[in-house]
C-alpha cells in the first residue's frame, strides 16, 4: 500500500487528508505543534479565563470549499449568522450607522433601495468596481478602479482589506476579482456572513481530527520536519529530527506547512517573501443587548467588532502599523472605540492583544505571482497552504482549497 505524508496539520493539511482517506493508502500527518490548527483554533486564555480563537475569522456563505470540510466532518451547524445577507456598520467620526443587505439574487436590484445601500451613495456608484473584473494579471486594485469617495470608504476599501489583509489600493486585482465574483456578484445567497460561535478548533479541528482517526490515519504531534532528502527528481528521505524517514517508490509527500517553512526545506521552491499583520483584541464583557454580531466599523482603528456570548472581539487587518505599539495602549484605544460603537458604559474589563506580525502574505501582484503550483518540480511531493496558488488570498476557504487540490493533484498524477 502506497504510504502518503502530510507535513503540517493546519486547515491544509488537514483539507488533503479529508479526501484522500478513503482506506486505499495508509496516511500519516506530521505536525511540529502539540495541536493541530495552526492559525485557525482555539485555546484557553489564562488572562481572560476563558476559551478564544487565535484569530478572528469571518466566513461568507460562498465559500464553498470551507462549508464542504464542515459537511464532511459533520460539523456545519457550527457556522451561525444571519439568515440573509446583512452587513450593520457605524462611521465614527460622524456616529452614522446603516445595514447593507444585498438581496439574494444575482441581479443587484438592492442598490435601487436607500435603506439596503451605503448611506450617501447612488445606484451608479456600485458599477465602479466592474472594471476590477476585466482588470490585467499584475494590475494593483489602484490601477483597475477608482479608490476614492463615499463608496470607497464605506464599502470596497473595508471590504476588501479584510479580504486581502493589505491595503486594498497595493493589492491584486485579480485576487480581488476573484473574491467579488465568487461572493457579492452572486448576491446576497454567497454573501452571508458566518462565524463560527462555540470557537474555531469546535466547528474546524476537533471534528476533523475525530473523523480522520476513525478513517485509520494516523497523526503525529512534536514532529517537526527539519530536511528533505532529494534524489533525482524525487523527495527521498525525510528528516525529522535525529530520525530519517525513507520514502519508498509508490510514497507520496504533501507539504503543507507555512511558507517561509517550505522555503526553508526547499530553498529552490518559490514562495512568498512579504508579510502582513493582524491584530485581534478580546474583551471580557458581555455584549449589549441589540448589538449585531457583527459591525464593521469606518473611521476607527479597529475595523470588525464580533459581539460573542461572553466577551467581545475586534480584528484589525494590514496592522503593521500597530505592531509596535504597547499592547496596554493599543487595549485602551480600542475599548474606547467600542465604547462608542456599542454605547455600553463599563470602564476597561479583563483583555487580551493577541499580534501576529506575519500572518498572511502579502496579497498584492508581486507576492502572488511568487505563489507556487500545487504540483511541485519533484515527482512525489505536492504544496498545499493558503501561499499556493488557490486564486484567493489568505483565507480559511484559500487553505482548505489548497489541500484539496494537493489530493486531487496526487490521485491523478500519473507520473
Amino acid at each position: 500500500m502506497a504510504h502518503i505524508h502530510i507535513v503540517g496539520a493546519g486547515l491544509a493539511g488537514l483539507a488533503a487528508a479529508l479526501r484522500l482517506a478513503d482506506g486505499a493508502r495508509a496516511i500519516t500527518i506530521h505536525e511540529s505543534a502539540t495541536q493541530a490548527g495552526g492559525r485557525c483554533r482555539s485555546y484557553f486564555d489564562a488572562t481572560l479565563g476563558m476559551e478564544i480563537d487565535n484569530g478572528n475569522h469571518l466566513l461568507l456563505s460562498g465559500n464553498h470549499a470551507a462549508r464542504e470540510f464542515l459537511r464532511a466532518v459533520g460539523s456545519e451547524d457550527q457556522l451561525v449568522g444571519p439568515e440573509r445577507a446583512e452587513f450593520a456598520f457605524i462611521d465614527l467620526a460622524t456616529r452614522e450607522r446603516w445595514t447593507l443587505q444585498p438581496n439574494d439574487g444575482a441581479i443587484p436590484w438592492w442598490i435601487f433601495q436607500n435603506k439596503r445601500r451605503v448611506p450617501a451613495t447612488k445606484p451608479l456608484d456600485y458599477f465602479s468596481v466592474l472594471p476590477l473584473l476585466t482588470a490585467p494579471k499584475g494590475a494593483t486594485l489602484k490601477q483597475a478602479m477608482r479608490c476614492e469617495g463615499v463608496l470607497w470608504e464605506r464599502l470596497w476599501q473595508p471590504f476588501f482589506l479584510a479580504a486581502l489583509n493589505t491595503q486594498p489600493e497595493e493589492g491584486a486585482a485579480s485576487m480581488a476579482a476573484r473574491l467579488l465574483r465568487e461572493t457579492l456578484a452572486k448576491g446576497g445567497e454567497a454573501c452571508r456572513p458566518l462565524v463560527a460561535a462555540r470557537g474555531l478548533s469546535t466547528a474546524f479541528i476537533t471534528p476533523a481530527l475525530r473523523y480522520l482517526e476513525a478513517k485509520g490515519v494516523t497523526i503525529r504531534f512534536e514532529r517537526r520536519l527539519s530536511g528533505v532528502t532529494v534524489a533525482g527528481k524525487r523527495a527521498a528521505a525525510l528528516a525529522f529530527g535525529p530520525e530519517t524517514l525513507a520514502l519508498g517508490d509508490e510514497d507520496r509527500l504533501i507539504l503543507a506547512v507555512p511558507a517561509p517553512v517550505a522555503a526553508s526545506l526547499l530553498p529552490s521552491l518559490p514562495t512568498p517573501q512579504a508579510f502582513r499583520a493582524i491584530v485581534n483584541a478580546h474583551y471580557k464583557i458581555v455584549p449589549p443587548a441589540g448589538l449585531p454580531p457583527i459591525l464593521g466599523v469606518i473611521n476607527g482603528t479597529m475595523e470588525w467588532l464580533f459581539a460573542f456570548p461572553d466577551r467581545l472581539s475586534v480584528t484589525i487587518s494590514g496592522a503593521d502599523r500597530l505592531i509596535a505599539t504597547p499592547r496596554e495602549e493599543l487595549a485602551a484605544q480600542i475599548w474606547s472605540e467600542i465604547r462608542l460603537a456599542t454605547e455600553v458604559a463599563s470602564p476597561l474589563p479583563a483583555w487580551q492583544i493577541i499580534k501576529e506580525k506575519r500572518a498572511t502574505f502579502a496579497a498584492t501582484p508581486a507576492e502572488d505571482a511568487r505563489r507556487p503550483p500545487t504540483q511541485s518540480a519533484l515527482a512525489n511531493l505536492y504544496l498545499a497552504g493558503d501561499w499556493t496558488q488557490t486564486g484567493l488570498p489568505a483565507t480559511i476557504e484559500g487553505a482548505i482549497r489548497s489541500g484539496f487540490k494537493a489530493a486531487e493533484a496526487l490521485l491523478t498524477d500519473r507520473r
